[in-house]
């Protein structure tokens, strides 16, 4: 069984259900990803976990209206200068986590960009904000991405991050928002996603 995690449920409105697969609607934002994926990968042992939303592209990663593919995603944990934290005993700081290597290649032999993410607990809307978040050498924003990866990484589940590109991250009233590009750009690379499941498991049938 594959579980699709999103945030809300309109993200996926297009979405048609399949038997292999089970739908996960978390709420927004990394806390209610991080413990409703964590519940229901205690409950279940799933083969590949997909967390599956809209998300704002840093200028010049990508289109609003694309799909990508988020190939790692990271979470601010340091100082506010940007220095990291230092822990007692040099413990490290779990502030960077990768999707699947090989499910990102799935989805970019056919054809979707792959970009690097960070997780945030509110939406950008300054351009300030936005080019540091860019210096970063980020892509893509989102609230959820991180946790769910996170989640997966510490059940043993192969995972994914896909995202619609609904607006540019930076001031708001420039941002270009756009619900439905961005459901239709998730839809793309969510087809493509499984299309390329779908082969795969053709091919290595009996």
């Amino acid at each position: 069984m594959i579980l699709l995690v999103c945030a809300v449920e309109k993200e996926l409105s297009f979405w048609k259900p399949r038997h292999d697969v089970e739908l996960l609607v978390t709420g927004v934002g990394p806390v209610e990803a991080a413990c409703s994926v964590t519940r229901a990968l205690a409950q279940e042992r799933y083969r590949l976990l997909v967390n599956a939303g809209l998300g704002g592209a840093i200028e010049g990663a990508a289109q609003i209206g694309d799909g990508v593919a988020v190939s790692d995603e990271v979470l601010e944990l340091g100082l506010e200068d940007g220095r990291p934290i230092v822990l007692p005993d040099n413990r490290r700081v779990v502030d960077k986590v990768h999707s699947d290597v090989r499910l990102v290649a799935a989805v970019a032999n056919r054809g979707c960009r792959v970009v690097r993410g960070i997780t945030v607990a509110r939406v950008t809307s300054s351009e300030e904000t936005g080019e540091r978040i860019a210096r970063l050498g980020v892509g893509v924003e989102s609230m959820e991405g991180f946790a769910a990866l996170r989640a997966a990484q510490l059940a043993g589940v192969p995972a994914i991050e896909l995202r619609g590109i609904s607006n540019r991250v930076g001031n708001r009233e420039r941002s270009g928002w756009n619900f439905q590009e961005g459901q239709r750009g998730l839809q793309r690379v969510l087809g493509a996603f499984f299309d390329a499941i779908d082969a795969a498991e053709a091919v290595a049938a009996p």
